[in-house]
């Protein structure tokens, strides 16, 4: 148990070495360069950050004796406590890749510091475990760890972050979320800001033709009514009580949605003719536009507002599902393409 402690004690250490550094010329303009960039250059300098980590613990090998490269280390590590295990367990163990892992054993085996060993239960199953010379290596490590703790403690003593508590939880949040995730969402909320919903106004008719027939003719072929309503939308859905929104990115119409009044004892209302241009996708639109028909029906007093859709459109699908909208039962579709039938009970 010692020695693991030590072993554990040795990666922190090596993990936190790097917060010695060299007080140098060249890192002082290396801070210098990243105080510029911000965090956008945070991959370059975790790769610089690694490579010095690496470059240190190479040389803290080569002192206290143990020829072994700083990869293989993991590996010995999941080795310690004397199990042999498959590659499978051990890739598991330490996060890496089986294929990675793989490459290691192979280097280790040439090196003579672990050996394969049947499976006792399964003997068609080979197992890894530490050679007598592995067995070695991790003694002379367990001496190096106290010489590393000593050195780390001492300054982390000196600082104010913990970098390794730091690096596990940063390593917890973007096991639930990664980095590029992060970066979408964060990109899609400025772009949405960028966004303008405004009413209808017959300079954005030809914009409302051309990106509902975009879309529609993208799967399925226009139908009369399709027609009417995106080549004369004023006297189709303005001069009949419904409203229609035009999105607009950067002063350009990049998307458009209909509320339109219907003629039926259960709906006041039904939301139509939802369309973004592929360019603009991904930018909430969509769901910006969706909210000002609603919010417009709810202003007219509407208490149900219908739509039809078909199920190939996930994305406009999902967005309804997030707005409130259910599935209704039974459908009557008025388009042939419609194999989908939604409505939202308004408060």
């Amino acid at each position: 148990m010692l020695f693991l402690a030590g072993l554990f004690a040795y990666i922190k250490g090596i993990s936190c070495f790097c917060v010695i550094g060299y007080v140098s010329d060249n890192n002082i303009r290396y801070m210098d360069f990243f105080d510029k960039t911000g965090k956008m250059a945070i991959g370059s300098r975790l790769r610089m950050l690694t490579e010095r980590i690496t470059a240190d613990a190479a040389e803290i090998y080569k002192l206290y004796e143990v020829d072994i490269k700083p990869k293989w280390f993991p590996v010995l590590y999941a080795l310690s406590e004397g199990d042999a295990k498959t590659v499978t367990a051990i890739a598991r163990e330490i996060g890496q890749t089986h294929p990675s892992v793989s490459n290691i054993i192979k280097e280790m085996m040439a090196g003579k510091l672990i050996k394969a060993v049947s499976d006792r239960t399964d003997k068609r199953r080979t197992t890894i475990a530490l050679s007598a010379r592995g067995k070695e290596v991790c003694d002379k490590l367990a001496e190096a760890c106290e010489d590393v703790t000593t050195a780390v403690e001492e300054v982390s003593g000196a600082t104010r972050n913990d970098l390794w508590r730091a690096i596990g939880e940063w390593e917890e949040q973007l096991s639930h979320k990664s980095l590029l995730e992060r970066i979408k969402e964060a990109r899609k909320a400025r772009e949405s800001h960028e966004v303008q919903i405004v009413p209808y106004a017959p300079c954005y008719q030809p914009a409302f033709r051309s990106l509902n027939e975009q879309w529609i003719t993208q799967h399925w072929q226009l139908e009369e009514h399709d027609i009417e309503c995106i080549d004369r939308p004023q006297e189709s859905i303005i001069d009949r009580g419904g409203h229609i929104f035009v999105a607009l990115y950067r002063g350009e119409p990049v998307g458009v949605c209909a509320l339109c009044k219907m003629n039926d004892p259960n709906y006041d209302y039904e939301l139509a003719k939802l369309a973004v241009s592929p360019t603009a996708q991904g930018k909430g639109i969509g769901t910006l536009l969706c909210k000002a028909v609603i919010d417009k029906a709810r202003e007219l007093g509407a208490k149900n507002l219908f739509l039809e859709s078909n199920t190939l459109l996930k994305p406009a699908i999902r967005t309804y599902k997030k707005l409130g909208f259910r599935e209704l039962a039974e459908y009557h579709p008025a388009y042939a393409r419609g194999d989908i039938q939604m409505e939202l009970t308004l408060k």
